[in-house]
């Protein structure tokens, strides 16, 4: 446990270096699959799944994160947050240009919360890909206060829960589904993979990458929101709550909340079958169909 006077506040806003990533189509195949994608347009490798975003950002994404606290906080990270912009979506055979930067830090009561910023561009072309913020969480650290900037907010309206849901849609994850991930994703973390070791890290047992719950709810929202393009989806956003387990059914909950800066905008929240929230805080944001735009 640390007083803070160890962390590395010099770090906030600072960029590491940039990283590129060839984006293979047999990988993007590989991870709708992995994460049990019915979209044509991922299954056939048209365009790589939305979450994919994560896999050329993994190590710059962790890095950022952990630069900014003392080395005995390291390991103990834990994903709390994600927020997706994307701009357009990857495309098989594009090399990428990644870069991340630390640009927050916040003490809670059971630890610390560092946000980073992640930008993918076209190494190439130069466009802005998409854009990613990611909230680890840092179990039994000590920070007074909060420096920089705080996450973006995605707060679910409590009034909602009165309201029946615009629609439900429930997903079973398979019994193989973290070994399927962690090959296409490269998340080989051994609390998804080794029983035993998730044990001694005081969990029942292997448990699903939150990566691969939230690209299950990805191409959930997709194809009941925006089955003919999945680039419609510009925005998601969710906070992990509790994590699933294979075998397990999960159920989500979606609201429509109008209509703001050009999209139509989703609110959700997902839980277990045993009743345990999974995803708090959803937000979707989809840019809508050509006959509702406005000129």
């Amino acid at each position: 446990m640390t007083d803070g006077s160890e962390f590395r506040l010099e770090q906030l806003g600072a960029w590491g270096a940039q990283d590129t990533f060839t984006v293979d189509r047999a990988r993007t195949i590989a991870y709708a699959a992995a994460t049990n994608d019915p979209i044509r347009q991922h299954t056939e490798g048209v365009y790589a799944p939305p979450v994919f975003a994560v896999v050329p950002i993994m190590v710059p994404m962790a890095d950022a994160a952990m630069s900014v606290v003392p080395d005995d906080l390291m390991l103990r990270i834990l994903h709390g947050e994600h927020d997706f912009r994307f701009h357009r979506p990857i495309e098989p055979g594009e090399t990428l240009a990644v870069r991340a930067r630390p640009i927050g830090i916040e003490g809670k009561s059971s630890g610390v919360v560092v946000t980073a910023h992640i930008e993918t561009h076209s190494r190439d072309a130069g466009d802005l890909v998409n854009e990613q913020f990611f909230v680890g969480f840092f179990r039994g650290g000590v920070f007074d206060g909060s420096r920089g900037e705080p996450s973006p907010a995605h707060g679910f309206e409590a009034g909602l829960r009165v309201l029946a849901p615009d629609f439900t849609m429930a997903h079973t994850f398979d019994t193989d589904q973290t070994f399927r991930y962690a090959d296409a994703a490269g998340d080989p973390m051994p609390i998804h993979l080794d029983d035993d070791f998730a044990k001694a890290m005081g969990l029942p047992g292997i448990i699903v990458h939150g990566l691969c719950t939230i690209a299950t709810l990805s191409h959930g929202l997709i194809t009941r929101i925006s089955p003919d393009d999945p680039a419609k989806l510009k925005r998601l956003a969710v906070r992990l709550s509790s994590p699933a387990f294979p075998g397990q059914t999960i159920t989500t909950a979606v609201w429509a909340t109008g209509h703001a800066d050009g999209r139509d905008r989703y609110a959700f929240e997902t839980w277990s079958d045993n009743d345990t929230f999974v995803i708090k805080d959803g937000l979707a944001e989809f840019e809508p169909p050509v006959d509702r735009k406005t000129t």
